[in-house]
């Protein structure tokens, strides 16, 4: 989906941790990590006892007034040991009439925004039942989705959006992504002078004989609630084709307002091109056997309903986008909402790999870049901590650019061809095609291909927040002949979670005889390399491909690289403490340093250093034998350099 508000080697090392030679807060990022993976599993929308199997939807839609009566056939399998009672999510200002159990009247209640209905008998574990709820009202939008009644030059347009809570506003279902449907059917009645357009196949059109006529369009892959989608007008239908062997084809079906026709076409035209692309990288186009479409819509947005989008704009990125979606948000579709970028961030990526296909490795380094700048701006991990807002969620610099870079770190992690593997066995994987997923069971395909570990890759790029911030030092040491001895040092400024960025560099050598580029492991928040290389290095460009997502503050050869390159202070260890505690800070120059201790007032209690350092690490133990229990701040004042930290006092 795409919202218009919100856009937007030589030297390889594992990362083997012992969990009991671990420092403090490398042990809490790793227990906080488990936490966030914990809290995706509690109660989520939608009946966990249920798991369904079907939906069929007949409605009649008039537009004078605006209303709509239906019923919704739904297959449905106990997903428990004793089921007595199940609930369907509907909004309250929709209005149940009756509810049909295995063709019999079922007793029910219809509050808080949901159906309850009381069974016939105790379902054991997969004993299937079918529901047919019959209901009328105006259906309504959540100010993000919904069902719309509007009009465009005059004829009215009617569409939905159910992503990601908004499907009963118009319809009862269960409310979830997880839990698709093996199938769906959609019967539209409404006017004879409107095309309703939805999922899958038109298999019929039956004029009514009153100035209504009905489609019928069916559904026959899996599907989740949120994808089945309407979108009703006076549409020009204007068809293309997919040519996916020399003998065979695939009907993509565009649904155009008719005053937009001309400035569409050229839009709808590449879909075809970028079928074969993401066709030729991803695996097949995964619903070959039914088609791809678009049908305009009122939505100042597009979103990937299956086989067919619906478009509130047109361009290329966000056909692409959408089109994308098809494979990553359709075939397989996030779990829940926490992980929205196997969905969103894929669809942002693809957008890149469209424009690589089409304009080369530039323009590609370019769209990349792009997404870089936006994705410095996202804040909170990738993996969404409060999926009850919407807009985080759809937050556009952290689940689609952000989420866009870490398939472009991947790829820069395992190379070309290995990446486009993954991709390939994620789309095709068993267990997940036309199915669910969550990161772990991406990351166990992606683990699988390449045959290394990458848990430090997806633990602190999606569960954790921000990105690196380097700063490099080097010299070189003649060692005879063309030889040259590199010393390298790599540091990070010291962030929350996680605290410094384990990531494999590349940095290249611009020497008297050509550039050499090397890959180094880095693991630590300050790491040094030695090595020797052929040339004489004139100079040094670390990331030379931009694999990473990161901050440069500075590439500087210097003399000793004993000498730290950045100011810093770290947190005190241990913290809590009782009663004494170290602090850490460095310096790149000599100069006065000042480090104060101050209490929640304000008040200054203790007076640690006072006067001229040279530089260097230096390492200061705080007493506090004398302090009462409670939170306190240590504050460094060197130079321009100021920084404050909090510590906690038990004892």
């Amino acid at each position: 989906m795409i919202n218009k508000i919100f856009t937007i080697g030589l030297i390889l090392s594992s990362i083997l941790i012992a969990q009991n030679n671990e420092k403090p807060w490398i042990k809490a990022e790793r227990e906080n990590f488990v936490k966030m993976r914990e809290l995706s599993k509690m109660m989520y929308p939608g009946d966990s006892k249920i798991d369904i199997t079907y939906y069929g939807l007949d409605l009649a839609i008039t537009t004078s007034p605006n209303y709509l009566t239906g019923n919704v056939t739904i297959g449905v399998k106990s997903d428990t040991t004793s089921l007595n009672t199940c609930f369907l999510d509907l909004r309250n200002f929709l209005t149940v009439d009756s509810i049909l159990l295995n063709g019999s009247s079922a007793a029910f209640s219809h509050s808080n925004n949901k159906i309850d209905i009381t069974l016939d008998h105790t379902y054991s574990m997969g004993e299937p039942f079918t529901l047919i709820v019959y209901y009328h009202g105006v259906p309504g939008g959540s100010g993000f989705g919904g069902f719309y009644f509007s009009t465009h030059n005059g004829t009215p347009i009617i569409s939905t959006l159910s992503e990601s809570y908004s499907g009963p506003y118009w319809w009862p279902q269960k409310d979830t992504p997880a839990d698709k449907a093996d199938s769906s059917d959609v019967w539209i009645t409404v006017a004879d002078n409107l095309i309703p357009v939805s999922n899958g196949t038109l298999e019929s059109i039956v004029n009514n004989g009153n100035g209504t006529h009905t489609y019928y369009w069916k559904e026959r892959y899996a599907i989740a609630a949120y994808l089945i989608s309407l979108a009703i007008t006076n549409y020009t239908q204007y068809n293309t084709y997919y040519n996916y062997s020399p003998t065979d084809s695939m009907i993509i079906t565009h649904f155009i307002y008719p005053e937009n026709f001309n400035y569409v076409k050229p839009y709808a035209d590449l879909t075809a091109g970028m079928i074969e692309v993401y066709s030729n990288r991803y695996g097949q186009y995964p619903f070959l056997q039914e088609r791809y479409g678009h049908a305009e819509f009122n939505w100042g947005g597009a979103m990937e309903h299956q086989t067919c989008t619906s478009m509130g704009f047109w361009g290329s990125g966000v056909v692409s986008h959408e089109l994308a979606h098809q494979w990553y948000g359709d075939m397989i579709t996030c779990k829940d909402w926490h992980h929205i970028w196997l969905n969103e961030g894929f669809a942002t990526y693809s957008e890149a790999v469209y424009i690589e296909a089409k304009d080369g490795k530039a323009a590609y380094d370019n769209q990349i870049a792009n997404e870089m700048s936006h994705a410095r701006n996202a804040n909170g991990t990738i993996w969404v901590q409060d999926i009850t807002d919407e807009n985080q969620i759809f937050n556009g610099n952290r689940s689609y650019s952000k989420g866009a870079c870490v398939l472009h770190m991947l790829r820069g992690i395992v190379g070309d061809s290995t990446f486009f593997h993954i991709m390939r066995a994620y789309s095709d994987d068993p267990d997940l095609k036309y199915g669910v997923a969550t990161t772990e069971d991406f990351q166990a395909v992606a683990e699988s291909v390449y045959g290394q570990d990458l848990n430090y890759f997806f633990q602190e790029w999606i569960y954790g927040e921000k990105y690196p911030q380097y700063t490099i030092g080097w010299n070189k040491t003649l060692v005879g002949g063309d030889i040259y001895q590199i010393n390298l040092n790599i540091y990070q400024v010291v962030r929350p979670n996680p605290s410094y960025f384990t990531m494999p560099v590349q940095i290249r050598f611009n020497t008297s005889l050509g550039d050499t580029t090397i890959t180094l492991f880095n693991n630590a928040q300050t790491q040094n390399f030695q090595f020797q290389i052929v040339g004489n290095p004139q100079s040094i460009v670390f990331d030379p491909g931009n694999w990473i997502l990161k901050d440069l503050q500075g590439v500087t050869e210097v003399k000793d690289l004993n000498i730290p390159l950045q100011y810093s202070l770290s947190q005190n260890y241990p913290n809590p403490f009782n009663p004494s505690t170290t602090i850490e800070y460095s310096i790149p120059k000599s100069g006065n340093v000042t480090l104060k201790i101050f209490n929640v007032l304000g008040k200054e209690v203790a007076t640690l250093v006072n006067g001229q350092n040279e530089a260097g690490k230096h390492i200061v133990n705080f007493d506090a034998t004398d302090l009462n229990s409670g939170v306190y701040f240590y504050k460094i004042e060197a130079g321009s350099f100021v920084d404050t930290k909090k510590m906690i006092l038990l004892k």
